[in-house]
């Protein structure tokens, strides 16, 4: 018996919702100089370091974790340019009990943790 041939992926898209999908994608955008691809009112894409972040627009704006994560060269540089944009610090940036990384829990002008 032949094995099924496995399901072609065309891209792996990332989605958050968003109230105005106008200021999500100029955020990503001036954060991290995402390329948007395509936008619309209902669905966008923005592409950050070779992947797809997908902005859906009607969501509540309400605060929401995402799990999303981006790791910076400098991340506390990136802590300044995410206030600057619009962005808020959930946490502090501390070293894990594991790891000497850095880690920091940020929001987006949307709610997206």
């Amino acid at each position: 018996m032949r094995e099924p041939e496995p399901v072609k992926v065309e891209k792996v898209k990332y989605v958050l919702w968003a109230a105005d999908w106008q200021r999500c994608l100029k955020f990503y955008q001036e954060l991290f100089g995402g390329g948007v691809v395509f936008q619309s009112e209902v669905w966008s894409e923005i592409v950050i370091a070779g992947a797809t972040l997908g902005v859906h627009g009607g969501g509540e704006g309400k605060r929401t974790w995402t799990g999303l994560s981006f790791q910076l060269d400098d991340l506390r540089a990136g802590i300044v340019r995410l206030l600057e944009c619009g962005g808020r610090l959930a946490s502090e940036p501390n070293d894990t009990p594991d790891d000497p990384l850095h880690l920091a829990m940020c929001i987006d002008p949307e709610g997206n943790e």
